[in-house]
């Protein structure tokens, strides 16, 4: 036990200090081996790399697709074309709330957080300079719709924190839309009151927008977009045509996983976005190699954490840890959701904590769910929503990319991505939680 928290301070403190998680990872399973009597290089060579290989085995389609995808509507101006209606249609009064629908809808249609932060931060900047809002909301805004509801809660969302617990509990992606449903809609009141509050506190002490000091933010020729309503065709293709194959899946007319409807809809949006846009076919090639190539840091970054999470279910500690966590007074969701926070915490990853917590533990709570006849979709939802919690800790990659892009500092600005995209997602998940226990999905 000790070895196991050890290693994942270790894990923790190197991450938070920016190093690489594909180093860090095997550095902390080693003090996992050294702490637990393994041999280390059988250790490194066999349980390691087991995970790690057998998890971009798995995964590898979902984040080169997506990365393709996102790539394809961030270069053919479709991505801010959707941003910049939406927001334009809500108005820059409602600024707060314009840029959080408008993160939200990209992120609901697939697109991946990080092309999500790059595509509004210069509608965000706009919105912001004309309500006269200070920039250090703009993260948190951003943060609220990209990193929380549309990521883990609402029912049907395309991205890899709501697909990974459909692999061990045979679920669908729109898995307990009750639970989903109430979770999403807690975080988006609570995270726009949050946010107004602070304006309101901001603007109370004489702050209001500011120009930054150095604008290297993107230069949009808004009237050179595309029409938003095509533009928004491919996001919709994804989420209805994964959502159609998981219905046939489910009534028994077709043979396949939930990975594999995502892959089949990811497909479809990304041939949509080009037949849409054909005056852009001389950069699709180049485009659609920078997603490839960008997606291989992606997978490999978290394939990394759960090789490090294999190595944790091969200790003896292993054992006691299990025993502890399985121990929670009350339902078995608590413990899930403890388990799923804890490693999303410590990896600075939603996907990679809740990949580590749900390998070594997944097949346990499914056996819980069929003893207590607890419904595995709630089992599923909870992992989802828990991904989203601890996993924006200062050390998370996602949010250190948002600062940089947007220009702001943990000082100025992660106070307000902390509570809309950590404290606000733990209090969102309790009455889930009680619902799931309930019975009621």
């Amino acid at each position: 036990m000790l070895g196991i928290i050890l290693a994942l301070v270790a894990l923790m403190f190197l991450a938070y200090r920016g190093y690489s998680i594909l180093w860090v990872a095997p550095v902390s399973a080693i003090i996992l081996g050294l702490t637990g009597g393994l041999n280390l290089l059988t250790m490194y060579k066999d349980t390691y790399m087991t995970g790690f290989a057998g998890y971009v085995q798995s995964w590898f389609p979902v984040f080169m697709l997506g990365a393709i995808f996102g790539h394809l509507m961030d270069y053919t101006g479709a991505a801010k074309s959707i941003a910049h209606w939406l927001t334009k249609l809500i108005g820059p009064k409602r600024a707060i709330i314009g840029i959080v629908v408008g993160c939200g809808v990209l992120t609901y249609g697939g697109i991946s957080l990080f092309v999500v932060v790059f595509a509004m931060y210069p509608l965000a900047l706009e919105l912001f300079r004309e309500a006269n809002i200070t920039r250090k909301l703009i993260p948190g805004a951003i943060a609220l719709g990209s990193f929380t509801f549309t990521m883990t809660a609402i029912p049907g969302t395309p991205q890899i924190q709501n697909m990974i617990p459909t692999k061990y509990f045979g679920t669908t992606p729109t898995a307990a839309p009750i639970m989903g449903s109430v979770a999403a809609i807690l975080m988006f009141i609570l995270g726009v009151s949050w946010l107004t509050y602070r304006q309101k506190k901001f603007e109370a002490k004489g702050e209001f927008f500011t120009e930054p000091k150095n604008r290297e933010g993107e230069v949009v020729d808004y009237a050179a977009l595309p029409n938003p309503y095509l533009s928004m065709l491919p996001l919709i293709m994804v989420i209805a045509l994964m959502n159609v194959l998981n219905s046939f899946v489910k009534a028994g007319r077709l043979e396949m996983d939930a990975v594999g409807t995502l892959i089949i809809a990811l497909i479809a949006g990304i041939v949509l976005s080009m037949v849409l846009n054909p005056g852009k076919r001389l950069g699709f090639t180049k485009s659609v190699s920078a997603g490839a190539a960008g997606s291989m840091t992606a997978i490999l970054n978290t394939a990394a954490a759960v090789g490090f999470g294999t190595v944790v279910k091969s200790v003896p500690g292993f054992a006691e840890l299990t025993r502890v966590l399985l121990n929670i007074p009350g339902t078995p969701l608590i413990s899930e959701a403890v388990a799923v926070n804890l490693l999303a915490g410590a990896t600075g990853s939603a996907s990679g904590g809740m990949s580590i917590a749900l390998e070594a533990l997944g097949g346990k709570y499914l056996e819980i769910a069929q003893a207590t006849g607890i419904s595995p979709e709630a089992f599923h939802r909870v992992a989802s929503l828990a991904s989203g919690g601890l996993d924006t800790l200062p050390h998370n990659g996602a949010v250190l990319t948002l600062l940089a892009v947007t220009g702001m500092t943990h000082k100025e600005s992660y106070i307000d991505i902390g509570m809309t995209s950590l404290v606000l997602p733990l209090i969102a998940s309790i009455p889930s939680i009680l619902l799931g226990s309930l019975g009621i999905i």
